[in-house]
């Protein structure tokens, strides 16, 4: 395996191994060790050990299995991200090949990406060619972090008024990517079951996916869930998903109701489904009076969304980078200057129950 040098001299990025197999910890170990751009801080057997190390220690990435002692790795990802205090999780597993289920809610609950763990006899050279390069790939600054962004200045905590004034806005939207689905479980938790308005969701996820991500996401808010259908009207109290393979759109019905319309058409983004599509013809026929919201992804989906819902009176409201996994989405919208509020998943889940704006 090629060695992996920095070229200025920076101090290596600090890794923790999460793995309940000594020899597996051994080998990820022998292979960051021999790239001097990586560094191995902690190799621990249980998610409570990774908290430990964690809470003393500040790592770059932490590498993951599945299957460990107690809590397993998928259950306490949200909680490790959490604690990593913007530390990347590649979860390394036997389980995580392409398409299965553990790699896609791996992915949805925020890990940056994954990589199958090699079964024993299984070329460990080629094993270590991927780690790294993985590695070295999930090092490199993304594009949005080296926007110059201006400190926003502090906001109170939205809190939830005991009568709140339901006159602001009919219909909300969320779009969110790497991170996203933590993040949204948070925003959810904080929407009060009585809370009526529809809410729209596009989350990067392939198509096969959108069913579980509907019945966790019906688990989470307490409320129905609908992956999107074309001509399915936009109902009270439902949430309702972009399917993986299209593009969620919002088109007026002669009644004043509204109802989705799904599309595969290019965006610039690059992105299926896209956020884009979604806020702005949200915005055409909401105009001031939808919310949208912005969540932690990788790039710069929604962006060009939120300027539409700007322009047409509605309120855009961003996660802040504090709380993101990746501050891509968020932080171009923030950067572009349409983003009403600034705030962490919980607040803006109190911002949306309360109808008003920030």
């Amino acid at each position: 395996m090629p060695l992996v040098e920095g070229e200025d001299g920076a101090a290596p990025l600090r890794i923790l191994i999460v793995d309940d197999s000594a020899v597996a910890r051994a080998v990820m170990e022998r292979i960051v060790g021999a790239a001097s751009r990586f560094a191995v801080v902690g190799s621990v057997a249980t998610v409570a050990g990774a908290h430990d190390v964690l809470a003393r220690t500040r790592v770059d990435f932490v590498l993951l299995d599945v299957q460990l002692p107690g809590v397993d790795g998928l259950t306490a990802l949200p909680d490790l991200i959490a604690a990593g205090r913007g530390a990347r999780v590649l979860v390394v597993s036997s389980q995580a090949t392409e398409g299965a289920a553990t790699t896609l809610q791996a992915l949805a609950l925020g890990a940056a990406d994954t990589l199958v763990k090699p079964v024993a006899g299984g070329r460990m050279n080629v094993f270590a060619d991927q780690l790294i390069d993985k590695l070295v790939r999930l090092s490199a600054p993304a594009a949005p972090a080296a926007v110059s962004i201006p400190s926003p200045a502090p906001l109170a905590p939205v809190a939830t008024p005991p009568q709140p004034s339901f006159d602001e806005y009919d219909v909300v939207a969320i779009g969110a990517s790497t991170g996203g689905i933590h993040a949204l479980s948070q925003v959810l938790r904080a929407i009060p079951n009585c809370f009526r308005l529809p809410i729209l969701v596009t989350q990067h996820l392939p198509a096969s996916f959108m069913p579980y991500f509907a019945a966790q996401l019906a688990v989470l808010a307490g409320r129905p869930c609908d992956v999107a259908s074309d001509r399915l009207r936009l109902r009270p109290g439902r949430i309702v998903i972009a399917p993986g393979d299209a593009h969620l759109r919002c088109v007026p019905l002669a009644d004043g109701s509204a109802a989705i319309r799904l599309s595969s058409d290019a965006v610039a983004s690059g992105c299926m489904p896209s956020v884009d599509p979604m806020f702005a013809s949200l915005a055409e026929v909401f105009g001031a009076r939808m919310l949208a919201v912005v969540l932690s992804g990788m790039g710069r989906d929604g962006a060009e969304g939120a300027r539409a819902v700007s322009r047409a009176g509605g309120c855009v409201v961003v996660q802040d980078q504090a709380s993101s996994v990746v501050w891509g989405m968020p932080g171009a919208v923030a950067a572009s200057g349409c983003a009403d509020a600034i705030l962490p998943p919980d607040a803006i889940g109190r911002l949306v129950a309360a109808r008003q704006r920030p």
